[in-house]
C-alpha cells in the first residue's frame, strides 16, 4: 500500500515541504531509503526496526519496503524524519485506509525504545505550518513549548511511537497543548555587571551608551588591564529589551542550531557571543556541507564582542565586511546559496601595541616601530571603517580605582537608551530597520539634515582627517543617535562635533 506524510526540511532557518513517500508490497523482502538521504537518514532503518520491536509491533520483515524523500533533487540530513518514516510504514502495513493526516505534519527523532527525542528547528516549523494552512504538527514532547508561541495551528506533544499509534487508531487521543503567549517568557532581565561598579572611564561609558542607543559598532582600544573587557562585559546591561519579533527572529537560528535552553524555549534577552580568537572562518560567520549559522548569526539583534582583536586571523576577520554592512551574511555552496540573518552590534578590544604600552604615558613600550606598524596592519582599513567608534580606554588612576561613591547605573543609562530606541521605532515603523545604524543613504537623506555651521564642521573634518564616504554618512549615523539621546529632534553642530571624537584620523 502507497501512502504519503508530510515533514519538512530546514534549508537555512526557512522550511521546505517533504513528503516522505511510504510503499511496503509483498515481492523480495528489503528495507531502502531513497530521495538523497544522508547517514543519519540510513540509520534510522535500525532505529525504526528496534523502536517497532520495543512498541511491540510486528515489523514487515517479508516485505519490500520504500521510501522517498520527495523531491529527490534536495539533499535530506538528520533525524527528524524517523518519525513521518515510522507513521507511514505503520499505516501502509497495516492497511488503514481511513486515517486522514493530509493537513498534518510529522517531525521526530525515535529512540530504540520507541520514546522521541529533542528535535531542532521546531519553531520554523510551526512558523511554516502555520503560514501554510496545515492544522496539526506531531512533535516530540520536549520541543512543545517552542512550538505553542506560534498560534492558529494544532501542536500535538509525542513522548513515544505507542502513543501516536493509539491517538492515530482513536484509542487514546493525545492531548493538544494551550498555546502559550510570547510576553510569558518575557522576565526582568538580571544581569551579574553594572556600569555603576566601573571606576572611571566616563568617555568610554558614554561611548558605550551611544552605540546601545543606535546599535553603533564600537572599538576599545587601550593598555592591559585598563578596562576593556569589564566595559564590554557590562554592555548588555544597557542594552534596550529585545521586542516579540526580534525574540521571535533570534529564537528562529538558536531552534536551528540546536541551542535553546531546555528550560526557556525562547531567547527573550539579547545575545552576547564572545568568541575566541581560534575560531574559524566557518566558526564566526556559518557554514559547513550542510551551512549551519555562526558566531554573527547567534549574535543577532545583540553583541559580537571580539577580545584581542588583532589576535584573529586577518582573513576571518575580513569576512565581516558584508555582514557588516548589509546585516545578513550569505553562503553559497555548490548546492544553493542561503542567507542568515546577522544584524549585530559589533564590539571589539585590542591593546595599541603587541606588549600594550604604546599610549599608556606611565610604562615604557618594549616594541620596535615595525613591531607596531605590522600589529595594527592586522586589521584591514575597510574594517576599521565600518566601525563607527573608536575609543581610547586609558589606565585608571588610583585615586579614582579608591573611591567609594558608585558610578551612573546601568539601569539610569538603559532608561535613556530605551527612550532613544522609541524614537527610532517611530521613525522607521514603515521600513525594516530597528536602529539608526542599518539607515541606507536614502534614509540619511531623509533623516540627518544640517544646518550650515553643521555642514562647514563637516566639510573641514572630511578634509582634514582624509575621511572616506563611508566614514561621512557613518558620522551623520552617529549624530542622529547623539541628537536622539538628546531627545532632539533635528542634528545640531554640537552632535557632529561629538560624533567626530570618536573618529580616527586617516593617515
Amino acid at each position: 500500500m502507497f501512502v504519503k506524510i508530510n515533514s519538512v526540511a530546514i534549508l537555512g532557518l526557512d522550511c521546505i515541504p517533504i513528503e516522505v513517500e511510504v510503499d511496503i508490497a509483498g515481492s523480495w523482502p528489503g528495507f531502502q531509503i531513497v530521495g538523497l538521504p544522508d547517514m543519519a537518514i540510513q540509520e534510522a532503518k535500525e532505529r525504526i526496526r528496534t523502536a517497532w520491536k520495543n512498541t511491540h509491533l510486528s515489523f514487515p520483515n517479508n516485505s519490500r519496503i520504500i521510501i522517498n524523500l520527495a523531491p529527490a533533487d534536495v539533499r535530506k540530513e538528520g533525524t527528524s524524519y524517523d518519525l513521518p518514516i515510522a507513521i507511514g510504514m505503520y499505516i501502509s502495513s497495516q492497511k488503514l485506509t481511513n486515517i486522514d493526516i493530509t493537513d498534518s505534519i510529522f517531525v521526530g527523532e525515535l529512540a530504540l525504545d520507541g520514546s522521541l527525542r529533542q528535535t531542532t528547528g521546531v519553531l520554523s516549523l510551526a512558523i511554516f505550518a502555520s503560514q501554510h494552512g496545515f492544522k496539526n504538527i506531531f512533535i516530540p514532547e520536549a520541543n512543545a513549548k517552542e512550538a505553542a508561541i506560534i498560534t492558529g495551528i494544532n501542536i500535538y506533544p509525542v513522548k513515544t511511537f505507542q502513543e501516536i499509534i493509539n491517538h492515530l487508531n482513536g484509542i487514546e487521543e493525545i492531548i493538544k497543548i494551550k498555546p502559550i503567549p510570547l510576553t510569558d517568557w518575557f522576565e526582568k532581565n538580571i544581569y551579574e555587571m553594572d556600569m555603576a561598579y566601573i571606576k572611571g572611564q566616563e568617555f568610554a561609558k558614554r561611548g558605550l551608551e551611544i552605540a546601545a542607543s543606535g546599535g553603533h559598532n564600537i572599538l576599545l582600544s587601550g593598555p592591559p588591564g585598563s578596562g576593556k573587557t569589564l566595559l564590554a562585559r557590562t554592555l548588555p546591561s544597557i542594552l534596550p529589551s529585545m521586542t516579540t519579533k526580534e525574540a521571535i527572529e533570534v529564537t528562529k537560528i538558536y531552534s536551528v542550531a540546536g541551542l535553546l535552553p531546555p528550560d526557556k524555549p525562547i531567547i527573550s534577552t539579547r545575545p552576547f557571543r564572545t568568541p575566541h580568537h581560534s575560531a574559524s572562518a566557518v566558526a564566526l560567520v556559518g557554514g559547513g556541507k550542510f551551512p549551519r549559522p555562526g558566531e554573527i548569526s547567534l549574535a543577532h539583534r545583540g553583541i559580537l564582542f571580539l577580545d584581542e582583536f588583532p589576535e584573529f586571523p586577518r582573513l576571518v576577520l575580513e569576512n565581516l565586511r558584508q555582514p557588516l554592512e548589509d546585516g545578513v551574511i550569505t553562503i553559497s555552496r555548490a548546492q544553493g546559496t542561503i542567507s542568515f540573518p546577522a544584524s549585530f552590534t559589533l564590539v571589539a578590544s585590542q591593546n595599541p601595541c603587541p606588549c600594550g604600552y604604546a599610549s599608556d604615558p606611565d610604562k615604557n613600550c618594549t616594541c620596535s616601530p615595525m613591531q607596531i606598524e605590522k600589529y595594527r596592519k592586522k586589521i584591514s582599513g575597510p574594517l576599521l571603517d565600518r566601525i563607527d567608534l573608536h575609543v581610547e580606554v586609558p589606565r585608571v588612576p588610583f585615586e579614582k580605582l579608591a573611591q567609594d561613591t558608585l558610578s551612573e547605573s546601568s539601569e539610569v543609562i538603559r532608561t535613556r537608551v530605551e527612550k532613544a530606541r522609541e524614537i527610532q521605532n517611530q521613525r522607521f515603523k514603515d521600513s525594516p530597520y530597528t536602529s539608526n545604524s542599518e539607515m541606507k543613504n536614502k534614509d540619511i537623506k531623509s533623516f540627518c539634515k544640517l544646518n550650515d555651521s553643521s555642514i562647514n564642521l563637516l566639510r573641514q573634518a572630511v578634509t582634514h582627517m582624509n575621511l572616506s564616504a563611508r566614514s561621512y554618512h557613518r558620522i551623520l549615523k552617529l549624530a542622529r543617535t547623539i541628537a536622539d539621546l538628546a531627545g532632539i529632534e533635528n542634528i545640531a553642530t554640537e552632535h557632529i562635533a561629538e560624533a567626530l571624537q570618536y573618529r580616527t584620523k586617516v593617515e
